[in-house]
């Protein structure tokens, strides 16, 4: 007999009687043995929730081994066995009850001796049945730890007739996703099929007598049929077998990749210590250090009470009308605090509540015999369903409005349906799977100094009213962040996008101290905001802001803005719930003039389609819209939406803009069209524009188109001649050359606009644009980054336009470098490899 040979000692974590009430419950109750013991990071548990959504992990006779995604690996800290004993059993998957739930975390292969010893274990149904019921650990630990008695108890050490010899290449070994591909193969197959390794024996038919064999890494098989068809089916065996090493391999990989980015070195504060790194989405820069407090926001049960049609219609006119008031209060305090741009989210919400298809579809639930408490949650519910299935980050965001709103209204119809958040007194980092734009706006900075979400993106409300705040903030950081239990310390880097958890004493000295260096540089940018962008050796880069409407140039100008590089008049049409018209557009484009006051306005017309729909102008659905009918396409094709715009755009040039006004990049005011990608596109754009001017009799203004696809920057020297400048949209460019949606927030940290291949589109532009003596502005997210604003200057952009924020950054970056050394260092970036190479350039100090 084998000697017993302990695994995982000490960490075999047994609870007896336990009694959760469902399958998930069961798993979070493993999870938080392991998370406690050590064995893994919290985000583990839930990986172990999503494995059951893709896989059963019911082995049989009521044993159920529940483990984690092979790509979140890397949260396994040391492999662990966490057992649950459930006398009373536990339905797992369809009609399967579970009496023993044995959660695996193992790192390497360890898992293949695990299963091993459970496939033996539950053919011995007389010691199941004893520890189901037993009320001594022991018994449990010695049956997890114990070998076979015998090497062939699986069937006779020899081979069948016709065999092939096989080194396992699964890097995990044989486990069960591939087994039971072996066996359903198998089973296909007429002849008898058997695996042999060494002296052990396995009928390939047999799920568990193939995982008793253990089979790791690198171990030697025989794989042999005998039988009908024998040949036949040895070779349909052999390429089952051999087939999956690709997959398994690449799975393997992926872990190990995601194991390596999540712990890979970032720009900017690093720790020198191993704290338990969750890697987010950056929305709000800045450091946080204080305890963990996992926002607890139970689910509100609304109760079906019908009541009669009259009176359930008179409690939702009056909620709705309270509601309406607690919104315009919320709104005015929010532009007293923050300004008047946050304060415009709660207006719109206030447009929201009033949208006539919602009360329709909430009056007909009514009608149909529900409560109205009901019909209005089920009526939201529906609504902010339809909107976050289109796939659409900005629809999203308004259906995450709606339902903040629609909560709001159903505490007013009952109250006790009020959901409310239960923050310490303490100020702490909050984790949350998202937050209500309301419930962000109402966060108390001294109480809240960083905030991580599961759900959400950068560019979410709450994300946006978190830099108002001047919280530091990480979102998208998936659904093991809710797995977190509260701790004592923890690190928020809202610029990285990292959550470090349990840093150690020198790691939180350190954020300390480079948070400490952080403020007092920010403090030195923002006394030289003022002063240009000039490099030391007398090079002008002109900086612009990316503004929405006038109220938000102030604060862009006193950011250090010399004007506006990029004005998206989408909100005009995103923000309200028809169509603005001519006039309210021409108000909108004559307050921005009148704020800037003779500097440079860019306005970008009306950019709708990929990720920006709009339900009032009804346009079709389009199975991939990134590549459909958006930006000049939807214009040339939507006169209606696109003559009004021009012709509120040249009545403002008419009335506030100067006969002897400068052109080019430092014109008062400027037009450009978004998502260029032939010289027709051009002209047919331009013949309007200019036949709409010549009606009006305004001044002739710079007509320029966005550089948003690779064929636009590729054939740069020929659309040159037809336009007067470019703007590159760098958010959109590396979308298209990289093939990777950018809201995708499992891709996002991949598509990355200083990969080589975006920069060297971007210089081609540049080239291109040159050979005409066109202007290039950059008006995409990494104009905001100092090390891109370094890159893009050395490939010869000549305007940069960014968020507010970024501005005084930018500049002081810029100041303390030359243009030579900026040429140079832009050629270098693209003879880089990846994007990583390049980040790994500023790192090295190459842009000073």
């Amino acid at each position: 007999m084998l000697a017993p040979t302990p695994i995982f000692t000490p960490r075999l974590l047994v609870r007896l009687a336990a009694a959760p009430a469902s399958k998930e419950d069961a798993i979070r109750e493993a999870a938080q043995l392991l998370t406690a013991a050590g064995c893994i990071d919290a985000a583990y548990g839930a990986s172990m929730l999503r494995r059951e959504d893709v896989s059963n992990t019911y082995l049989g006779h009521g044993v159920v081994i529940p483990h984690g995604m092979v790509d979140d690996r890397h949260l396994v800290r040391e492999s662990g066995l966490a057992v649950l004993q459930v006398p009373g059993g536990i339905e797992w998957h369809d009609g399967q009850i579970a009496h023993l739930v044995v959660a695996i975390a193992a790192q390497s292969d360890t898992h293949i001796t695990v299963l091993r010893r459970l496939t033996r274990l539950i053919q011995d149904e007389a010691r199941l049945d004893r520890l189901r019921t037993t009320s001594r650990e022991a018994d449990i630990a010695a049956a997890l730890n114990e070998d076979a008695a015998s090497a062939g108890a699986a069937g006779p050490a020899t081979d069948l007739r016709q065999r092939f010899e096989w080194s396992v290449d699964y890097p995990t070994g044989l486990h069960a996703r591939p087994a039971a591909h072996w066996v359903e193969v198998a089973k296909s197959c007429p002849a008898r099929i058997q695996v042999r390794h060494g002296s052990q024996v396995a009928d390939a038919k047999n799920l568990i007598a193939l995982l008793q064999l253990g089979l790791r890494c690198g171990d030697a098989v025989t794989i042999s049929a005998e039988g009908d068809d024998e040949a036949g089916a040895l070779a349909k065996i052999c390429a089952a077998v051999t087939g999956l090493s690709a997959g398994e391999k690449a799975a393997a990989q992926r872990a190990a990749e995601a194991a390596a980015k999540a712990t890979a070195p970032v720009a900017g504060w690093n720790p020198t210590g191993a704290p338990t790194i969750v890697p987010g989405i950056g929305a709000s820069p800045g450091i946080a250090i204080g305890p963990v407090h996992v926002l607890a926001t139970a689910e509100v049960a609304v109760p079906d009470e019908p009541e009669p049609l009259t009176s359930g219609a008179d409690r939702l006119h009056r909620a709705l009308q309270t509601t309406a008031g607690q919104l315009a209060a919320l709104a005015d305090d929010t532009e007293r605090r923050l300004g008047k741009a946050d304060a415009g989210i709660f207006r719109a919400q206030a447009e929201l509540i009033a949208d006539t298809d919602l009360i329709t579809l909430a009056c007909q639930l009514m009608v149909e015999g529900h409560g109205v408490a009901f019909a209005w949650n089920a009526a939201v519910d529906r609504m902010a369903g339809q909107l976050s299935a289109l796939g659409n980050p900005v629809l999203a965001g308004r259906a995450a409005d709606l339902r903040d709103v629609g909560r709001r209204v159903l505490a007013q119809i009952d109250p006790a349906l009020t959901s409310g958040h239960d923050l310490p007194d303490e100020p702490c980092i909050l984790i949350a799977a998202d937050l209500a734009p309301s419930d962000t706006a109402g966060l108390d900075p001294t109480r809240v100094i960083g905030l991580a979400t599961a759900q959400g993106g950068p560019t979410s409300h709450t994300a946006i009213l978190a830099r108002t705040l001047g919280i530091p903030a990480v979102v998208a950081g998936g659904p093991g962040l809710l797995a977190l239990q509260d701790r004592a310390t923890a690190i928020l880097d809202g610029s990285t996008g990292r959550l470090y958890l349990d840093p150690s004493e020198a790691d939180i000295a350190s954020a300390a101290a480079w948070r400490e260096r952080q403020h007092e540089q920010a403090e030195a940018e923002a006394r030289e905001r003022a002063r240009p962008a000039e490099t030391r050796d007398g090079h002008r880069i002109a900086i612009g802001a990316n503004v929405n409407n006038p109220e938000q140039v102030p604060f862009a100008l006193d950011q250090g803005a010399e004007g506006v590089g990029l004005m998206r008049t989408e909100f005009l049409f995103l923000e309200r719930g028809d169509t603005p018209s001519e006039d309210d557009q021409y108000e909108t484009y004559a307050g921005m003039l009148k704020a800037l006051a003779g500097r440079p306005l860019i306005v970008r017309t009306l950019d709708i389609g990929g990720d920006k729909q709009v339900a009032h102008l009804q346009l079709p659905r389009e199975e991939n819209p990134f590549l459909g009918v958006r930006g000049a396409r939807l214009l040339l094709r939507r006169p209606d939406l696109m003559e009004p715009q021009l012709r509120a755009l040249y009545r403002a040039a008419r009335d506030h803009v100067p006969a002897d006004a400068p052109k080019g990049k430092d014109a008062p005011l400027a037009i450009m069209m978004p998502m260029i990608t032939s010289i027709p596109e051009v002209l047919k754009l331009r013949a309007v524009a200019e036949r709409i001017r010549a009606e009006i009799g305004a001044p002739e203004v710079p007509l320029g188109i966005m550089i948003e696809v690779p064929a636009a920057a590729i054939q740069a020297d020929a659309l040159a001649r037809h336009c007067d400048f470019f703007s590159i949209g760098t958010n959109d460019l590396t979308q298209y050359a990289l093939a990777i949606d950018r809201q995708n927030t499992e891709l996002a940290p991949e598509a990355d606009s200083l990969h080589p291949a975006v920069l060297r589109l971007i210089h081609m532009a540049c080239e291109g644009a040159a050979r005409h003596k066109r202007f290039v502005g950059v008006c995409g997210g990494i104009a905001g980054d100092p090390f891109g604003a370094c890159l893009l200057a050395g490939l010869g952009v000549h305007e940069l336009s960014m968020t507010p924020r970024d501005l005084p950054g930018v500049k002081a970056r810029l100041r303390g470098s030359d243009l030579g050394a900026l040429k140079a260092l832009a050629l270098r970036a693209c003879e880089q490899e990846d994007a990583a190479a390049v980040r790994a350039l500023d790192s090295a100090g190459g842009a000073a």
